[in-house]
């Protein structure tokens, strides 16, 4: 019998579906971080507030990430087809494998040996990983594949500094 063949998206001039794993760390690894410290007051994304001059208190990453060691991981991202979740290229996605992976979640999974990010959906219709891009069609999975959900994504990291580059080039790209 012959091994089925890996699923290859459409070539719409995009970058492919797959995630490529540039490293994967443990998080508790690069996380063994001291408290952070806290501003005693919000930022307005709106309207300017008077800010407070000192620190609340502190704030541990480990809490706030969720982290659990050794269930986490940090991945970075290679490609555009989850953009509309907020995950862009270069992002560093904190997967948690503790994490009982559900209808809607965003997952690392590996199909038919090949590593994709994803959003998975369980219906009545089958099972399917569905990218956040209109450049890419749902991954339809069939029962004659492979798919291990490695982890659910519970956070994503992107620098902003660069994130105007990137909207001006979606811009580019879609005119």
């Amino acid at each position: 019998m012959e091994a089925p063949q890996a699923y290859r998206p459409p070539d719409r001039g995009l970058p492919n579906h797959r995630l490529r794993v540039v490293s994967s760390v443990s998080a508790a690894e690069v996380l063994p971080l001291a408290a952070i410290p806290v501003a005693s007051c919000s930022v307005s994304a709106g309207f300017p507030s008077p800010a407070d001059d000192y620190v609340e208190g502190s704030l541990d990453l480990h809490e706030l990430l969720g982290v659990t060691a050794p269930h986490c991981y940090f991945m970075r991202v290679e490609g555009v087809s989850m953009t509309e979740a907020g995950i862009y290229d270069g992002d560093v996605v904190l997967v948690n494998r503790a994490v009982e992976p559900h209808t809607g979640c965003v997952v690392v999974a590996c199909l038919d040996g090949e590593m994709v990010l994803k959003r998975l959906i369980k219906d009545k219709r089958g099972v399917r990983l569905m990218a956040e891009h209109k450049g890419y069609a749902p991954i339809e999975v069939g029962e004659e594949q492979e798919l291990v959900v490695w982890g659910v994504v519970t956070f994503s990291i992107h620098d902003l500094r660069v994130r105007g580059a990137y909207a001006k080039l979606e811009r580019a790209t879609a005119a």
